[in-house]
C-alpha cells in the first residue's frame, strides 16, 4: 500500500477552502448539532401547522447542518493551518 496517500503533504488548499475553514473553525462544533435540532423541530412544528411542503423542506436542512458539523470537527482536529 502506498502511505504517500495517506501523508500526502504536497496537497494545498485554495483560497476560498483556506478562507471557509478560518471562519468554520471559529464556530463550537455543538453549533452545527444544535441547528441540526432546530431544524427537526421546525419542521415538526410545520408538520404539525399542516403545512406540509414547507416541513419537508425544513427537515432536509438537519442532515446538512450535520455535516457541516463534521466537517467543522475534522477542520479543528487536523488544524486548517497545518497545510499552509
Amino acid at each position: 500500500m502506498d502511505t504517500n496517500v495517506l501523508t500526502n503533504t504536497s496537497h494545498k488548499e485554495g483560497k476560498l477552502a483556506k478562507a471557509i475553514e478560518e471562519q468554520t473553525a471559529k464556530l463550537p462544533s455543538d453549533t452545527f448539532l444544535w441547528a441540526s435540532f432546530a431544524a427537526m423541530a421546525g419542521s415538526l412544528t410545520l408538520k404539525v401547522c399542516k403545512l406540509n411542503h414547507m416541513a419537508l423542506f425544513v427537515g432536509q436542512w438537519a442532515a446538512p447542518f450535520l455535516l457541516l458539523g463534521i466537517y467543522n470537527k475534522i477542520v479543528k482536529t487536523e488544524g486548517h493551518d497545518k497545510t499552509s
